[in-house]
């Protein structure tokens, strides 16, 4: 048989585009469902995480809740050598703000920064929320252990801190527990204003809300699938492009929708016995959930959470009726399954971090001409470059192709009405950017 031997530099699209790193799977090996389930038992014994409940006990509410959570940061910082910032950002919210603030209260977030060593300045956020509820949302002395929402979603970003501070990363890191969320997604924007103040430059936040439930209310027991909630655009989106979409496309194609499909695409590359659900909205019916302040505030943002829900163990007092057991007690959390969407999340929290910026311009051209032509800004750090094209009613991204370390390049036969274009970076070991949608015209 003749053999063909291929320069190397007709190689590397190829070595780039079909690897995955041995890390990322170490990184799924080390996510542990024993730690995850010792932290949401730990979190249901403060009685209740109300954000206006007790804050000066050692033992009950989101003071000691709180408190220990830091404690936790800290026991993982050592371990790696003091490497997360650790400190709570707080806001005063006054009586009267809205009808579920009956007091002033300090709304408080424990924030463990993970540096990155190239561009410190530059985060991807994991979230989860201390606060807890009952029936009625004004009750703050009632127990009221939230073992699943949001438990689950909290003790996931504290093991994905254990997990992922034994490496080292080019972007920061950020595992955050939000308080206020079901007062009114206070612990939100206030981090979010914080980052704008700060100029920090958010590469997205992944909110974990409800990650430990595989029994659904419509009978459906699931311990693979999952939703990932994002909107199709910013709000802060200006009045030129919302008219340049009418003409150029991008319905679907904004920050938030980009972080998602990221996510779809890694998990089915590492976790492939995971389903991801990509839900185009920005959270449930008429919901909302910890990643809102961040897309108000014009950062990428999505939700991920369990596929089936069960209402009757959502902001529910502990009753049995009609032979109904309500309460979000820790019996009804999966911890096995809390141990797969807390990794989905460190595996695109390492992907992410270990990737280079992704192009701050991409412009296309291609009208009434027989192919596509795209350029885009150079990224430092970047050894190449990927094209992403897809079908204009196709939900993720279809077709791909590495076109080498340029900053422009024609994609011959391919009709530019037929079909949506975005552009990654790629660095030295393979991890992808986000995509990102073409933002400006080629005349």
């Amino acid at each position: 048989m003749k053999k063909i031997f291929l320069p190397l530099l007709l190689l590397i699209p190829f070595l780039i585009s079909s690897q995955t790193d041995s890390r990322v799977y170490e990184i799924i090996n080390s996510v542990s469902a024993d730690r995850i389930e010792a932290d949401i038992t730990k979190l249901t014994n403060f009685g209740t995480r109300h954000t206006l409940s007790d804050t000066v006990s050692q033992t009950r509410g989101i003071g000691a809740a709180r408190r220990w959570i830091k404690s936790e940061f800290e026991k993982t910082s050592a371990n790696c050598g003091n490497c997360l910032e650790i400190f709570y950002q707080k806001d005063l919210v006054k009586k009267g703000d809205n009808g579920r603030i009956v007091h002033d209260v300090w709304v408080v977030n424990v924030v463990a920064i993970q540096r990155g060593v190239k561009y410190p300045n530059r985060f991807i956020i994991m979230s989860g929320d201390i606060d807890s509820r009952v029936s009625n949302p004004n009750n703050f002395t009632s127990d009221s252990p939230g073992a699943n929402d949001n438990a689950s979603g909290m003790a996931g970003a504290m093991e994905a801190a254990r997990v992922l501070s034994k490496y080292k990363f080019e972007n920061s890191i950020i595992y955050v527990g939000l308080s206020g969320e079901e007062q009114g997604l206070y612990g939100g924007k206030g981090l979010a204003a914080y980052a704008k103040e700060k100029g920090w430059e958010i590469i997205g936040i992944m909110n974990n809300d409800m990650i430990g439930n595989i029994s659904g209310v419509d009978g459906v027991i699931n311990n693979r699938e999952f939703r990932i909630f994002s909107e199709p655009v910013p709000p802060t989106e200006t009045k030129e492009q919302r008219n340049a979409r009418r003409f150029y496309g991008g319905e679907v194609d904004g920050i938030s929708r980009q972080l998602a499909r990221y996510v779809y695409k890694t998990t089915k590359t590492y976790m492939p016995e995971m389903n991801p659900m990509m839900i185009y909205r920005l959270d449930r019916f008429g919901r909302g959930g910890h990643h809102r302040p961040f897309n108000d505030a014009g950062f990428a943002g999505i939700r991920i959470m369990e596929a089936h829900e069960n209402y009757t163990q959502q902001h529910q007092d502990i009753r049995t009726e009609n032979g109904i057991e309500y309460g979000d007690v820790l019996e009804h959390v999966n911890f096995d399954y809390a141990r797969k969407l807390t990794a989905v999340n460190v595996i695109n929290l390492a992907s992410i971090a270990w990737a280079p910026p992704a192009p701050n311009e991409v412009k296309i051209g291609g009208i009434v001409e027989p192919s596509a032509r795209l350029q885009w800004s150079e990224v430092d750090g970047a050894v190449g470059y990927k094209i992403y094209w897809r079908d204009t009613t196709a939900p993720n991204w279809e077709h791909s192709r590495n076109v080498g370390n340029v900053t422009k390049f024609t994609l011959e036969g391919i009709v530019i009405d037929n079909f949506l274009f975005g552009i990654s970076s790629v660095g030295k070991d393979g991890f992808e950017s986000p995509v990102v949608f073409p933002n400006a015209i080629m005349r």
